[in-house]
């Protein structure tokens, strides 16, 4: 506690300005911007994990023709409606990269939407990681953003989660 009135009264009396302490800083510091790099493996493959609602998944993109693979399955017959295989597509439209990636996921948990969304959220993710310039296109679009809405939990006293059991007034 001495050290910090010490400190205090070396300020005040000029011997030491706040912008010269390394400990205090600069007053008039502007916030650097974070600088993303590059993460790739051995394999030039860019990973990353997408959740949505339950689902979990773990996604690999690399430079390649196109090709979507979701739990080992082709996408196209893993998600059977057109919605869903929309929807994993969508950050690669939206940062015109549509046939440059082969991307391998493996999904589990929730249901097919919910794997959906999780699949698309590491894709977006993953390419940030592949190519970090990417990355304020698809924050834009808010495909890095993870959708944190889930199931409400059944409380004690009612049917459902808010739903109230049948009342007979008499």
């Amino acid at each position: 506690m001495e050290d910090l009135a010490n400190l205090k009264e070396i300020i005040k009396e000029g011997e030491l300005s706040v912008e010269q302490d390394p400990v205090l800083g600069s007053e008039d510091k502007t916030p650097s911007t974070p600088v993303y790099s590059r993460t790739v493996d051995k394999l030039q493959r860019a990973y990353a994990t997408g959740k949505r609602k339950t689902a979990v998944a773990r996604v690999w993109i690399k430079s390649g023709s196109g090709k979507i693979t979701v739990n080992r399955i082709d996408a196209a017959q893993y998600f059977k409606r057109d919605v869903l295989k929309l929807n994993i597509k969508q950050p690669l439209i939206a940062s015109s990269k549509d046939n440059m990636f082969d991307i391998m996921a493996t999904v589990s948990g929730g249901g097919i939407s919910g794997q959906a969304g999780a699949v698309r959220h590491g894709i977006s993710k993953a390419l940030t990681y592949f190519d970090p310039t990417l990355r304020p296109q698809l924050k834009n679009g808010g495909f890095l953003t993870r959708d944190s809405r889930i199931v409400e939990r059944k409380k004690y006293g009612k049917a459902k989660a808010r739903r109230s059991f049948q009342f007979s007034k008499r």
